[in-house]
């Protein structure tokens, strides 16, 4: 047997499973699975590192089954690429972009679908989708009111508020006065064994508290509360189990989710993420292909952030000029800054994260000798999440700081530091 039919052999099942589980024609479910086996098998040698070949070959699953609705939806007259309703979702960035309601109608049954988009996405009267579909009125408005129902149901509306004891007492209400200045020196090499999106050491014993600030105003928006509370395992990665509870400025529990996370010599990475929508509990691993990659995943196979930093020239900086060399996500030392914050001297470096073109995201993060983030900034490309805001960054926020990234225009957003330089 070849390796492609040894890892199949193993894997077979979970393919079939997971495209079974989502459409429910089990004819057309059988020829998705045959055209997943397909493109896996044309594109096996691609594949670099062979443990990974089920979150792989799930992802191509993913896909073809994304692809099947899409032209359900097109004989249905329901244009999925038109619906461009977007949420906000937490991620190792802050806040990134994420489709839902493709997502929810996907999940629907034909009827409910097309019904939906005649009345909302169409505008037509029930009297004339009557006519269209052929149906008495009645029929359209009992069907209208089940598929309005059913969305309903399976749209994440997100978690309630709920109150909380805890008071921030480690963090100030407002963002204190900072200075950063370019330094002379050269960079130094600093071991970081923060998680990126956390600020904590995976390690056994070790909290923190950090808070995001809005710029403009610099007053906090909400802040959390994360904490290692035991080890834990994740397919067979050994790591440890973090707590983070985030609260609004009213001292309200907005969200509160789980993490597993590993630690090495060379690299600090996230296993898996769990959180709650409604009273659904929901986890996703590293073998679950781009839904987790995309939130938490970093590197090839999810290799995670090196620990130990060093200039690399992969990101160029003179000012606000900023130039990246190569795809996706990057990370790079890009030079030593001199950081005055609330009072305090730093020495620091800056280690900028110029994520690619899907998320539209810079990271500044100013890291001292210790290891430890002084200062973290986000910078937003100017179109970001324009279907949510409906406009510019420049536009938005017209007095905030700008960077140049390879052409682009980023506009400084928020800010955020924790208890360590307290």
């Amino acid at each position: 047997m070849t390796d492609f039919e040894i890892l199949l052999s193993k894997n077979r099942l979970a393919v079939e499973r997971f495209v079974k589980f989502r459409i429910p024609n089990i004819l057309d479910a059988e020829d998705i699975v045959q055209e997943v086996l397909l493109t896996a098998y044309k594109n096996f040698g691609q594949l670099k590192t062979p443990e990974v070949f089920k979150a792989w070959v799930i992802g191509i699953a993913r896909h073809k089954c994304y692809d099947y609705f899409i032209q359900k939806s097109k004989s249905l007259e329901i244009l999925v690429e038109e619906l461009d309703q977007y949420q906000l979702v937490q991620t190792r960035f802050g806040y990134a972009e994420n489709s839902i309601v493709c997502d929810v109608l996907a999940s629907l049954g034909d009827k409910d679908r097309q019904i939906l988009y005649l009345y909302y996405w169409r505008n037509l009267p029930q009297s004339e989708i009557a006519a269209r579909l052929n149906l008495p009125l009645g029929t359209v408005k009992s069907r209208l009111h089940t598929a309005k129902q059913n969305f309903k149901n399976k749209y994440p509306l997100g978690v309630n508020d709920r109150k909380d004891e805890t008071l921030m007492k480690q963090l100030p209400k407002q963002l204190p006065d900072y200075q950063i200045v370019p330094s002379s020196q050269s960079p130094f090499t600093v071991k970081c064994e923060e998680l990126q999106g956390l600020s904590i050491i995976p390690k056994l014993g070790e909290k923190t508290i950090w808070g995001l600030y809005d710029f403009v105003t610099k007053q906090c928006d909400e802040y959390s509360e994360v904490c290692v509370v035991g080890k834990a395992e994740v397919h067979g990665f050994e790591g440890v189990e973090i707590i983070s509870i985030q609260h609004d400025m009213n001292n309200n529990k907005t969200n509160d989710r789980q993490f597993v996370a590993q630690l090495t010599d060379t690299h600090c990475r996230y296993l898996s993420e769990t959180h709650r929508e409604k009273d659904v509990k929901k986890t996703t691993t590293f073998l679950d292909g781009e839904v987790f990659m995309n939130n938490w995943g970093f590197g090839d196979e999810n290799c995670g952030n090196e620990t130990n930093l060093q200039s690399k020239g992969l990101i160029c900086r003179h000012g606000n000029q900023i130039t990246k060399t190569g795809k996706g996500s990057t990370m790079d030392v890009v030079g030593r800054f001199d950081v005055t914050i609330g009072g305090k001297y730093y020495d620091t470096v800056c280690v900028m994260e110029v994520d690619d073109c899907n998320h539209g995201i810079v990271i500044e993060q100013y890291i001292d000798k210790n290891g430890r983030t002084v200062l973290w900034r986000r910078f937003n490309r100017d179109n970001w999440a324009i279907q949510h805001y409906k406009q510019k960054w420049s536009e938005q926020l017209p007095c905030n700081e700008r960077m140049v990234v390879n052409g682009e225009t980023y506009v400084h957003w928020y800010d955020c530091i924790t208890d360590y330089i307290l």
